[in-house]
């Protein structure tokens, strides 16, 4: 799952959605150099990211995307699914979703000594240009998954990867309403668990 998915999947704890916020960036054992609830946001991470990516559901996704972008797809799934989310936001959440990024960013700078480097440098970029709340329209989706072709230095061609989500808008958005109800159970039993 993408960073809408992440954040709200670690439900209402500060310290969790920072925790499963950073996670990428800290490998191995190193999340036992935070505070015991950031560090359950990381564990939290890594287990949504374990069940997504052994998900028969994604992995029906990611089969209609893995001819043209191979071991990309996943990352484009992830983002995708990020976009239905979005889009569906009042499925999930009484509260609107501009003010709910809108608290995330503010909670971001109210934590930003706490963050990892690499994190403190893209968050700037992510709130001034409104990442999360561009998830809800596909053009944003196409913006974010250009900025993400121009990190891999073109290889990736996943700025190409509208065409398919446009094409395949029903199947994509079916797949990810009936994967993310499954995944809002397993991670609220994971929460428990850690």
């Amino acid at each position: 799952m993408n960073f809408l998915a992440h954040i709200y999947l670690s439900g209402e704890d500060e310290s969790i959605i920072i925790g499963n916020f950073i996670a990428d960036g800290i490998k191995g054992k190193n999340y036992q150099k935070y505070p015991p609830k950031i560090a359950k946001g990381i564990l939290l991470h890594r287990a949504i990211d374990s069940y997504t990516d052994s998900h028969p559901t994604v992995h029906q996704s990611t089969a209609r995307l893995h001819k043209n972008y191979s071991h990309y797809s996943g990352v484009i799934v992830d983002i995708l699914y990020d976009h239905f989310l979005a889009k569906n936001w009042h499925k999930y959440s009484d509260q609107p979703l501009a003010e709910y990024i809108e608290d995330f960013y503010n909670l971001l700078k109210n934590n930003f000594t706490i963050l990892p480097t690499r994190i403190q440098k893209m968050m700037p970029h992510m709130i001034a240009d409104n990442w999360l709340l561009s998830y809800a329209s596909v053009a944003g989706i196409g913006t974010i998954l250009a900025q993400m072709n121009i990190r891999t230095k073109g290889v990736s061609k996943m700025n190409l990867a509208v065409a398919e989500l446009e094409a395949y808008y029903d199947e994509f958005e079916a797949e990810f309403t009936s994967f993310f109800d499954e995944l809002i159970q397993h991670s609220q039993q994971k929460l428990l668990e850690l």
